[in-house]
């Protein structure tokens, strides 16, 4: 089983985007962050037609929004309103005749200023990386089947994940403060990176690169924000786990690229 995630930044504005990586790599499930689509207006018929006929959506108008597209059936779809917040940050599915369940997440960006006593949105971000932690625990501790965690967790927690680890200590995504309470979720609940697994350390890789960058590839001032997480049962069974920088290239596209992993 191949699962992709893709922060498309407007599912309605990018679908033939969706489209392509449908046709190109074969995923047979894609979880989407950033959708900013609201309930009702998801773009479903551009992707049956492809085989991909299931979809789970948590979307909200204008920002925001996760979904998961699927060409395998699923019979169990879940959210969870982080912070008490019903700000369209997750999503889930568990596919049929199966314990393997599928999470895409977006967790907050947290504004430009790294204190959370003067900006609120860093403040909700370090309070939703805190519940994360027990939830996420909470689900790989149940025995309640396998998980794969994915999406925009708008954390680049490791040196190399960043072009410039010491320039991008006091920015927003890869401060101390984000930065090790990421890295405290996936070693309280054994979450394998493959990923990182694939393209060790020190190799950088990235995932994201912003707009404003006038030749993003020439500069390559990048972060790797996307993550796959599986849960322990899960770790000896990945394989042919990339980052597909070559889409950030394709015509308007998002700022983030797709992750991708092989589920054997």
């Amino acid at each position: 089983m191949r699962i992709a995630t893709w922060n498309i930044n407007s599912v309605r504005l990018r679908a033939g985007l969706v489209n392509r990586l449908l046709e190109q790599y074969q995923p047979d499930i894609v979880c989407l962050q950033e959708t900013k689509c609201p309930p009702g207006q998801f773009p479903t018929s551009e992707f049956a037609p492809l085989g991909y006929e299931h979809i789970a959506e948590n979307g909200l108008s204008g920002h925001h929004g996760v979904a998961i597209i699927s060409r395998v059936p699923f019979d169990h779809m879940d959210v969870h309103s982080f912070c008490g917040q019903n700000d369209g940050r997750h999503v889930s599915i568990r596919l049929a005749d199966s314990n393997l369940t599928v999470h895409s997440l977006y967790i907050p960006a947290g504004g430009d200023e790294p204190n959370p006593e003067t900006n609120p949105k860093f403040s909700h971000k370090l309070a939703f990386l805190d519940e994360m932690k027990s939830w996420t625990s909470g689900h790989v501790s149940n025995g309640n089947g396998d998980h794969v965690f994915t999406g925009d967790f708008n954390v680049a927690p490791l040196e190399s994940d960043v072009w410039s680890h010491k320039q991008l200590l006091k920015i927003v995504s890869h401060t101390p403060q984000e930065t090790e309470r990421l890295l405290d979720i996936q070693d309280t609940c054994k979450l394998h990176d493959p990923v990182r697994a694939e393209i060790p350390e020190p190799s950088k890789i990235y995932s994201w690169w912003s707009y404003r960058s006038r030749d993003w590839q020439a500069s390559d001032r990048g972060r790797r924000l996307d993550h796959i997480w599986v849960s322990q049962g899960l770790a000896g069974k990945c394989s042919n786990a990339a980052i597909l920088k070559d889409v950030r290239g394709w015509e308007r596209p998002s700022d983030h690229v797709p992750v991708l992993v092989d589920i054997a």
